[in-house]
């Protein structure tokens, strides 16, 4: 599958960090079952991580010295573990966006796109929510653990819709993208404890977190979207056959991985959730060994 793996010393962490190399160089244009309309919706996601992923890095970072969490040693190890896995998704996927500028397709603006839409929502929602006693931390935090339950309930769709995996024709891209998968699944509940401890789960927290998802799904769904058209319109390929396999791909009700995802997603909005409450070891544990990834 064209990539070296190490792992480092998890420190008691109940997950690894695993470096991973990937090499994109022989990766085809069109990698997911040579469709123009599929490749460019995993890369429009592809693009969202680069800065996405520093975003939660740098959120959880910002308040893992709060005197709420500094001491909770279990805690510090899976933040400790959760930035390292985080910073590797950040790395691999950078590396998969530069090789796609090859064919022509211009990942590094969107990265760039994404940045600049991440920082404006900081930016004038931080000043609108202040007189609610919301701070800049706890609006991070609140982004970060609702984008972390959508990033988690992809990754568990992806590992268990056979359709989708049957799609995933390149060998280096796809245990790429099912790497990631496992990861996100392994420290699902990081950012949601850290929230947790912090800001305790009371019925702001409760309406906090929920208000949170909605207007953080309705703006991925927005810019993803977005970056989607701008990829096949710059590709001479939007139309209707490309629009056609990503509403199969994504959408349809049998067996795409967004229309998958529903009960999951929703289970966020339920007083007392717990992103453990999905137990999804026995799924990493198969995908673990099919992939020979050290735990």
């Amino acid at each position: 599958m064209n990539v070296k793996v190490n792992i480092s010393n998890r420190a008691g962490a109940s997950f690894p960090v695993r470096r991973m190399h990937f090499d994109f160089a022989a990766v085809p244009e069109y990698w997911v079952n040579g469709s123009a309309g599929l490749t460019h919706f995993m890369t429009a996601l592809s693009a969202l991580f680069p800065a996405g992923e520093k975003y939660f890095i740098d959120s959880v970072r910002a308040v893992r010295q709060h005197p709420a969490v500094q001491d909770n040693e279990e805690l510090q190890k899976e933040i400790s573990a959760f930035i390292g896995q985080e910073a590797m998704h950040t790395h691999e996927h950078a590396g998969f966006n530069t090789a796609a500028q090859k064919f022509g397709h211009d990942v590094a603006a969107l990265e760039a796109h994404t940045d600049m839409v991440i920082q404006t929502a900081r930016k004038y929602a931080g000043r609108a929510l202040k007189p609610l006693g919301i701070t800049q931390e706890m609006f991070d935090l609140l982004g970060t653990t609702a984008l972390e339950h959508f990033t988690a309930t992809i990754a568990s769709q992806l590992l268990v819709n056979q359709h989708i995996q049957s799609l995933m024709t390149d060998p280096t891209m796809s245990a790429m993208w099912y790497w990631h998968a496992v990861e996100e699944n392994e420290h699902k509940a990081v950012a949601y404890d850290v929230f947790e401890s912090i800001f305790g789960k009371g019925m702001k927290a409760y309406l906090a977190r929920c208000s949170s998802l909605t207007v953080a799904m309705l703006i991925l769904f927005v810019v993803q979207s977005y970056f989607v058209m701008r990829l096949l319109y710059a590709d001479k390929k939007l139309n209707f056959a490309s629009v056609r396999d990503i509403y199969t791909y994504a959408y349809s009700p049998s067996r795409g991985i967004i229309s998958g995802m529903g009960r999951e997603m929703l289970a966020y909005f339920r007083p007392g959730f717990h992103p453990n409450d999905h137990d999804t070891h026995a799924l990493l544990d198969g995908w673990k060994a099919r992939l020979g990834l050290p735990s």
